[in-house]
This record gives C-alpha cells, structure tokens and sequence, in this order.
C-alpha cells in the first residue's frame, strides 16, 4: 500500500508538475503574443502619430496660407473699397455733369427751334411763304423727334398742328410755274405780229387762183407779181393794229420779254399784285399787237390765263403761334423751375 500510495503521490505531483509547465507555456504564449500584438500596435500608433504629425504640419502650412491669403484679400478689398468710393463720386459728379449738359443740350435746341420758327413766321407774315413755313415747321419737329424727350411732346404736338394747317393750304408749285413763264419768255420772238399774219393769209389765199391759170396767163401773173411787190394792198378785217417799223418790233418783243421776266421775279418773290399786273400786261401786249388767231399767240395766252389764275399769297396771311407760344412757355417755364 506504502509503494502504491507513493505511485499514486508521485504520478499526481508529476500531473501536477506537467500542469504548472502547460500552464506555464500558456501564459508564456499568451505573453509573447500580447508583447507581439503590443508592439504591432505600438507601431501602427507610432505611424498614425507620424502621419497625424504630417497632417498636422501641413494644415499649419495650409493654415499660414489662408491667413496670408486673408490678410492679402482684406488688403484688396480695401483697396476696391477706396476704389469704389471714388467710383461713386466720379459716378455722382458725372451725373450732374450729365443733367447740365442734358439741360444746356436742351436749351440749345429750344432757342435754335425757337429761331427757325421765328424766321418762318417773318416770311408768312412778308411775302406768305408757305412752303418755306412748312419747312422750318418740319425741320423743327424732326429734331426734337431725334432727342425722344418727353418733355417736348406738348410743344412737337402744337408743331404738328400748325403742319397740318399749312399743308391744308392750297400752295402753288412754284418751280412749275417758273417753267413755264421761262417757256413763255423763250418763245416771245416765235409770236407773228398782228400785220404779218394777215398778209400772209391774204397772200396764201392768192396762191391757188394763180395756179389755175393757164400758160398764156402765167406771163400777166408773173408781170402782175412784180408790179405788186411795189405797192402791198392789204385788206383788214378787224381794227387795225398799229404799223410798227422792225426796230419798233423789235423793242415790243423785249418789253413783252421784260413783262413776263418782271412776272417771274414777282412769282419769286411772292407779289401777288405785281405778278397779276405783269400778267394782265403781256395779255394785252399780246392781243392788241400779236396775231391773236395764230396757234403759238393762242397757246401763250392760254398759258398766260392759267398762271394768273395761281394763288400766290394770303389774306390774312397764315400764323405759327401756337408753335412759337408752346416753345417760349416751355422755356419760360423751365427757366422759372431751375431758378
């Protein structure tokens, strides 16, 4: 039992000294590796550290950047805050700069318009120029049209209705007329003379009795033709026109020629009576000393008859107040409110 009982002692404390050295190399393994694991992690640690540290460097970097940026920013931007209040003060003085000269623009306008009406009412009021009126009427609308300003629309509407009342006037075409008395005076030396004419009817009435006769009879024509030429009997049957010698006709086809001249100046100059008296003038010139049955005498007095049938002027002569009143009101308006 003794040797049994020491068997048995001696295998439990050889277990037991087994268990101690299990144990032992357990925790021996589970040492290493936890050193092994401690370590891994301490490096893994040590570069996070590493790279934080980078990180951290580069951020003070980016941090030192952005400050020199900011602070370079700020200086700009106060830079461009000076610039923009200069801005705006140049802006501010550009802009009254702009309402004198818009202002000074428009007074210049108004008095050139007001001197173009004023003008236009001088010739309606001389010599009823209508047209030239109208011209200046026009003239002036167009140019306050051009500046689209609204403050004008009273005066271009006052302007507008003095156009139209002119234009409903009725105006003689003046260049026309003119042609025609050129015309007229171009053709004064073709006009027959009243003696001149009816000679030469009596002798082409003469003509075809003489181409009858026979051949014996020619020869007493002939001697008949020659003895006639000495001594010219003519035979008149309305009253008789004045006998003029060739340099009388002479001086009568100039004065007829300076009659319609003086007509045309007249007509030019807008005379209404003396156009109407030289007109009447070259009628009877022409009716008392000019073949009045000839076509060209015909064709002259039927000229002469239509020109003096032409208005020329006006009575009472037509006005342009309202334009001239609505520009002096407007400037004496804008004048009270800018003083």
């Amino acid at each position: 039992m003794d040797g049994t009982e020491r068997k048995s002692s001696n295998g439990r404390r050889i277990a037991i000294a087994m268990l101690v050295v299990a144990v032992l190399a357990l925790l021996a393994w589970v040492w290493l590796d936890a050193r092994e694991r401690i370590g891994a992690t301490q490096q893994e640690l040590a570069r996070r550290l590493r790279d934080i540290e980078a990180d951290a460097r580069d951020a003070r970097s980016l941090a030192r950047l952005a400050q020199e940026g900011t602070r370079e920013m700020q200086a700009r931007l106060g830079a461009l805050e000076g610039k923009l209040a200069d801005a705006q003060s140049q802006q501010v003085a550009l802009q009254a700069l702009y309402q004198d000269l818009s202002r000074n623009r428009d007074e210049w306008q108004l008095a050139e318009v007001e001197q173009v009406l004023s003008v236009a009412a001088q010739q309606l009021q001389l010599s009823g120029n209508v047209r030239a009126a109208l011209l200046a009427l026009q003239l002036a609308e167009s140019r306050l049209a051009r500046t689209d300003r609204p403050q004008f629309v009273a005066v271009r509407r006052a302007l507008a209705r003095d156009i139209e009342r002119l234009q409903a006037l009725p105006a003689a075409d003046l260049p026309a007329l003119s042609r025609q008395l050129e015309a007229l005076v171009a053709g004064v030396d073709a006009l027959p003379l009243g003696l001149d004419g009816r000679a030469e009817s009596v002798e082409h009435k003469a003509k075809p009795a003489a181409g009858e006769q026979h051949a014996l009879a020619r020869v007493a024509a002939e001697l008949w033709g020659e003895i006639r030429q000495l001594v010219v009997v003519r035979r008149v049957d309305a009253p008789e026109p004045p006998l003029l010698a060739p340099t009388q006709a002479y001086f009568l086809r100039e004065n007829l020629r300076l009659r319609l001249l003086n007509a045309r100046m007249a007509l030019l100059a807008r005379n209404q009576a003396a156009f109407q008296e030289d007109l009447r003038a070259s009628q009877l010139w022409l009716q008392r000393y000019f073949d009045a049955r000839a076509r060209p005498t015909q064709s002259a007095l039927a000229q002469l008859r239509l020109l003096q049938a032409a208005t020329l002027s006006f009575d009472p002569p037509p006005s342009i107040s309202e334009s001239l009143d609505a520009v002096r009101g407007f400037k004496s308006r804008r004048d009270r409110a800018s003083g």
